[in-house]
């Protein structure tokens, strides 16, 4: 399963299917139809895919880090989250900016004491700003930028 790399890829503003219901034949003629990128944790999915010519990724690495710097490296992005092309973590939709004002029942006063910013999803209505957790995102990444460094030395994905 690759949910949270999922998560992940959607905040730094990637148009990501995800699903845990459809079989290896489904996931390849998705991918093939929607002309996608097929990302996977199972071998013989890759290999199948592989075969039936799909741009497939087999995923390893055994942290978030290490997973988002290969996946950066092969598909050449940056590991930096811009706001105005993030997507929802969630429901996939792209994030709009909300005014402050017109989320205040909606979060809680004490959050919109300390900050400004805020996106909305237009899809699935959940709020979001870059509260304390936003150290802790930007750790990650930069993390994974440093395996990426280590990475574009090496001929390693």
């Amino acid at each position: 399963m690759l949910g949270k790399l999922t998560r992940w890829l959607r905040i730094l503003g990637h148009d990501v299917a995800y699903s845990t219901k459809l079989d290896d034949d489904c996931l390849i003629t998705v991918s093939k139809r929607e002309r996608r990128a097929l990302l996977t944790r199972d071998l013989e999915l890759f290999k199948r895919a592989t075969a039936k010519g799909i741009d497939v990724f087999y995923v390893d690495g055994k942290t978030e880090e290490e997973k988002l710097a290969r996946l950066a490296k092969r598909f050449g992005f940056s590991l930096d989250v811009d706001m105005t092309k993030s997507r929802c973590p969630k429901c996939n939709a792209g994030v709009r900016t909300i005014p402050k004002g017109e989320i205040t029942e909606r979060v809680e006063k004490n959050t919109l004491s300390h900050y400004d910013e805020f996106w909305r999803c237009p899809k699935c209505g959940q709020i979001y700003w870059q509260g304390a957790h936003w150290s802790r995102i930007d750790q990650t990444l930069g993390k994974a930028k440093v395996h990426m460094a280590e990475y574009k030395d090496s001929n390693t994905i």
